[in-house]
């Protein structure tokens, strides 16, 4: 698909990526470095959920979109936007003083964030995720890499391994969120740090309303057909109770413009970001479709005829618990008052004509 306009976006999804499918196999890191553990569900129950969680999303479904995505020839040309994210993601990490001699990267799809980091900030660096063809066709980078087959919910490493986590555009499709966040907190070593990024509810809002309006009209009432996101209200929360702390959490949008409904939807089944939820709809109609592609144009397009879509991100960092890191002080413990806050000016100048 060819974007009609010249924004950011466009200009990165049509020059910034040469054609990089070449990699070393395991890229000579050994694996006896890093301590494995056992799952009970084998390579990570793949189509399951967690015991305590919610059943939303079909995880095998997910695996085979996200595997036929890596498998297509001309894969490259829908990885525009996870490209971008990765990069935004590898700026934070750049964000951090030090070095980190071993991160993993969860859900790493075909390495979109290893690839904007160098071996003088990482070490080493592991690779899972749930699609086999997304590690095999891994862009190139110059990091050594591991690729590991696992499950978000279901990381299979021992405690305290990791200095660096990160994640980018993967953790929407997990079931069990709160369980990932622990089992990331569980491999991180203590002043290790989390760095990731996943959709947030406003994502696609222009394609939801014009597919709900469409199939409302049309067959008198309508199905989701946009995944359910998480609430940025609800992820300082998630992050805390997952044994996080010194949080940070802000959200962005990145606005692309397409050429139609149509042409937005087939980029979605290119990125493997098509629904996977249990109560999807398997089936719409042609003229509820071709209603909804003229709604989407009619309420939202651009003077040009293109139609945008947004993409809302929540990117989060977070701290694992270490005795060196910064406390607040005891309550009580103040030595001055807020009420002589506006007096501080006075103050200063009091104390320099001393001197």
């Amino acid at each position: 698909m060819h974007l009609q306009t010249a924004s950011p976006l466009d200009m990165l999804r049509l020059t910034r990526f040469p054609p990089r499918w070449r990699r070393p196999p395991a890229a000579g890191v050994p694996a006896k470095n890093v301590g494995f553990r056992k799952v009970a569900s084998g390579v990570s129950s793949l189509g399951s959920a967690s015991p305590r969680s919610l059943n939303i999303f079909d995880r095998d479904l997910k695996r085979k979109q996200k595997n036929w995505a890596a498998r297509q020839p001309e894969r490259i040309k829908f990885d525009y936007l996870k490209e971008e994210v990765g990069s935004r993601i590898a700026d934070r990490v750049y964000d951090i003083a030090r070095d980190f001699p071993l991160a993993l990267d969860v859900g790493c799809g075909r390495g979109y964030i290893a690839q904007h980091l160098n071996k003088e900030t990482v070490g080493k660096f592991f690779q899972t995720d749930i699609a086999e063809n997304a590690l095999k066709n891994a862009l190139e980078m110059e990091i050594p890499t591991v690729s590991v087959l696992a499950d978000e919910e279901f990381l299979p490493f021992r405690e305290n391994i990791f200095d660096l986590v990160v994640s980018s555009l993967s953790l929407h499709w997990v079931n069990d969120l709160p369980r990932a966040l622990e089992q990331i907190h569980c491999v991180l070593k203590p002043d290790g740090v989390f760095i990731g990024a996943l959709f947030g509810g406003d994502t696609l809002y222009e394609l939801r309303c014009s597919l709900q309006l469409a199939e409302t009209e049309r067959e008198g009432g309508f199905s989701p057909h946009v995944s359910p996101f998480t609430a940025v209200n609800d992820l300082g929360h998630l992050l805390g109770r997952a044994g996080f702390n010194t949080l940070t959490v802000d959200t962005d949008e990145i606005q692309v413009n397409y050429p139609g409904m149509f042409e937005l939807m087939e980029d979605l089944q290119g990125m493997g970001e098509s629904n996977c939820a249990w109560n999807r709809k398997a089936l719409l109609h042609r003229d509820t479709m071709l209603a909804a592609a003229a709604v989407y144009r009619e309420m939202y397009g651009n003077e040009d005829g293109s139609v945008p879509a947004t993409y809302q991100i929540y990117y989060m960092i977070g701290w694992k618990y270490h005795d060196s890191q910064a406390r607040p002080a005891k309550r009580g413990s103040a030595t001055v008052s807020f009420g002589e806050l506006g007096k501080i000016n006075d103050l200063m100048s009091q104390g320099k004509k001393s001197q």
